[in-house]
C-alpha cells in the first residue's frame, strides 16, 4: 500500500497532464510555459533549499558517481553492442551511438525528482544533487566525442566541443540551484522563517508542474520506428541498468539511502533528451521517440517494483 501511495500520484498527474491535451483543455505548446516555471524556477528552488537545510549522507561522491555512472557505463557499452548485432549489414555506427544514448538517458529531473523524493525523503536531496550536476554535461560530452570518433568528421578541437556544453550547464537553472544551495549551505547562514517559508511554497509548485508538463510533452512522443530498437532500449534501460545500479552500489558499499537513489535514478525512463540528441544528428529519432514513450508506459509497473527493493533495504 506505501508503494501505490508513492508511485500512484506521480502517474496520475503525468496521465492528467496527457489527458488534458488530448481532450482540449489545454493546448500542445502548453508544455513550454509549464516547463519552463518548473525547470527555471520551482525545481531549482526545490534543489536549492533541500540542499540547504537537509543531513547529507557521509559517503565519498566518487563511490557515488562510480556506482551510478558505472552501471550507465557498462549499459552503454551493453547497448553498442546490441545495436551492432542488430544493424549487422548496415556499416553506420553513428546510429549506435544514439542507441546507447536512448538506452541510459533517464528522465532523471522530470520524473526522476519527484519520484526519489516521495520515495525516500528529504536525506536523498544530497545524492541526487552529485548525480544531477553532471549528468547532462557528461552524457552530451560523451555522446557528442563519440559521434566525433565514429563519424570521422572532426570539424574543430576538442575545446571547441566541450566549450557549447560548459556555456550551457554556467546558465542551466538547475545547476544554479544547485551551486547556489551548496554555497549557502557552506556559509552556516541557514534560512530566514519568511524567506525559507516563501521558497518552500516555491518548491512545492515544482513537482505537480514537472509530472504536469511531462504528461503534455508526452503526448508529441510516438511509439513508432524500428519496433526491436524501442523495446531493447526500453528493457536496457528499465531493467538492466537499474539492476547494474544496485550490483554497483552493493560492491562500493554504499549506505541504504545513496543506493535508493543510485538504483532508483537508474530506472528513470528514456527522458526527452535522449530525443533531442537523435534529432540534432538525425539519427533514430523515430526509435527514440517510441522509447520516450514506451519507456514512460512501462515504468509504470516497472517503478513499484523498484521502490518496494529501495523501501526493503533502508
Amino acid at each position: 500500500m506505501a508503494t501505490v501511495l508513492i508511485v500512484a500520484p506521480v502517474f496520475a498527474l503525468i496521465a492528467a497532464g496527457y489527458a488534458s491535451v488530448l481532450f482540449r483543455f489545454v493546448s500542445e505548446t502548453a508544455h513550454k510555459g509549464i516547463s519552463e516555471f518548473a525547470f527555471s524556477i520551482a525545481i531549482p528552488a526545490l534543489l536549492f533549499r533541500t540542499i540547504v537545510v537537509s543531513e547529507f549522507p557521509d559517503v565519498s561522491p566518487w563511490r557515488m558517481w562510480g556506482a551510478y555512472y558505472g552501471a550507465l557505463a557498462v549499459t552503454w557499452m551493453a547497448a553498442l553492442l546490441i545495436s551492432a548485432l542488430l544493424r549487422e549489414r548496415r556499416e553506420d555506427r553513428e546510429d549506435g551511438v544514439v542507441f546507447a544514448i536512448g538506452s541510459v538517458y533517464g528522465n532523471i529531473v522530470m520524473l526522476g525528482i519527484p519520484m526519489t523524493l516521495s520515495a525516500l525523503g528529504n536525506e536523498a536531496a544530497g545524492p541526487m544533487a552529485l548525480i544531477l550536476s553532471v549528468n547532462t554535461p557528461l552524457l552530451w560530452l560523451c555522446g557528442i566525442l563519440q559521434m566525433e570518433l565514429v563519424s570521422r568528421k572532426r570539424t574543430g578541437s576538442a575545446l571547441s566541443v566541450i566549450r557549447p556544453v560548459l556555456a550551457d550547464l554556467a546558465r542551466n537553472p538547475l545547476m544554479l540551484g544547485i551551486g547556489f544551495g551548496v554555497v549557502w549551505r557552506f556559509t552556516g547562514l541557514g534560512l530566514h522563517p519568511v524567506v525559507d517559508r516563501t521558497i518552500e511554497l516555491l518548491a512545492q509548485a515544482g513537482t505537480p508542474a514537472a509530472l504536469i508538463a511531462l504528461g503534455i510533452n508526452l503526448f508529441r512522443f510516438e511509439v513508432k520506428g524500428e519496433m526491436l530498437s524501442v523495446v531493447v532500449m526500453s528493457a536496457l534501460k528499465l531493467l538492466a541498468m537499474p539492476a547494474a545500479g544496485f550490483v554497483m552500489a552493493r560492491l562500493l558499499n554504499l549506505p541504504p539511502i545513496v543506493t535508493g537513489v543510485v538504483v532508483l535514478f537508474a530506472a528513470m525512463p528514456t527522458g526527452a533528451n535522449a530525443y533531442i540528441f537523435a534529432v540534432q544528428y538525425q539519427r533514430l529519432a523515430n526509435p527514440v521517440s517510441g522509447a520516450v514513450a514506451l519507456g514512460t508506459l512501462l515504468a509504470a509497473a516497472t517503478l513499484p517494483v523498484v521502490v518496494m527493493l529501495v523501501a526493503g533495504m533502508r
